[in-house]
């Protein structure tokens, strides 16, 4: 079984030391080269990859300087984020898998947040990035509403309901507290919302729970509720591209109340 070890970076991102146990690191999303390097001191065994999951610099701004000191590291990425990926040597088309140490890595396209986003699967685990955050989703920065929804839905969503999220930054709060204006008859929402303050107030990261929870309390997975609808001021007719469309507008611009 594959450990994961979330390493917080820069003001709210992870990035994610993967060990397949029998000696070979990886690196999720290297957003800067310090706290990885400080993590894979601390972890026997050999860095062998990066798997990076969209060319955004926060999450790649690491990759060169991990490279020169790991020399023979694979860095993966989409295919189309070619020139856009520091020191990527691998590129991935949708479904592909590829063997990392004993483990078999498969490469989902999300596109949405970017157009070459990608996530990884890794045994009971995905890698997101920022296509598929937890209690929401990326803004739409290249892709289109039809992608994003295809992607969370269509793609993430037909995954196992016990594949642990794994995504690209400690937004969970706050999507939550989305979640809970845009569905507050969800008593999910709230039960998630008060278990994320208490990790968060703990230090604690809240990622890897449940795609199960996501399918219960992620607006941007749940655009066939009648309440979200109500919300969005739009009725039981409208496409589901729609009322992703109108929820993601409306998270844009959405300011939690203090508490």
């Amino acid at each position: 079984m594959t450990h994961i070890t979330p390493i917080p970076c820069l003001e709210d991102n992870y990035a994610y030391l993967l060990d397949d146990g029998r000696g070979a690191l990886a690196v999720v999303d290297a957003s800067e080269a310090e706290p990885v390097e400080e993590a894979l001191a601390r972890t026997e065994g050999r860095l062998t990859a990066i798997f990076a999951t969209h060319h955004h610099h926060d999450h790649v701004g690491g990759n060169e300087m991990i490279a020169r000191r790991h020399p023979g590291l694979r860095v993966f990425g989409y295919e189309s984020d070619r020139g856009r990926i520091p020191a990527q040597s691998e590129f991935l088309r949708d479904g592909q898998s590829f063997a990392w140490g004993n483990v078999e890595v498969r490469a989902l396209h999300i596109p949405g947040h970017t157009l070459g986003a990608v996530a990884y699967v890794v045994g009971d685990a995905v890698f997101t990035g920022d296509t598929l955050f937890l209690a929401g989703c990326g803004r739409l920065f290249e892709g289109t509403p039809a992608m994003m929804f295809h992607s969370l839905n269509e793609v993430l969503g037909s995954l196992e309901p016990t594949t642990r999220v794994y995504c690209g930054h400690e937004y969970t709060v706050s999507n939550l507290a989305f979640a809970a204006s845009v569905e507050p008859g969800n008593a999910k929402v709230i039960e998630r919302l008060g278990r994320a303050r208490e990790l968060r107030a703990e230090g604690k990261p809240t990622v890897g729970t449940l795609l199960a929870e996501e399918l219960d309390t992620n607006p941007f997975m749940r655009c066939k509720s009648p309440e979200l609808r109500r919300s969005m001021n739009l009725g039981a007719d409208a496409p589901d591209v729609e009322v992703l469309a109108s929820l993601r507008r409306a998270k844009d611009t959405f300011r939690p109340a203090k508490t």
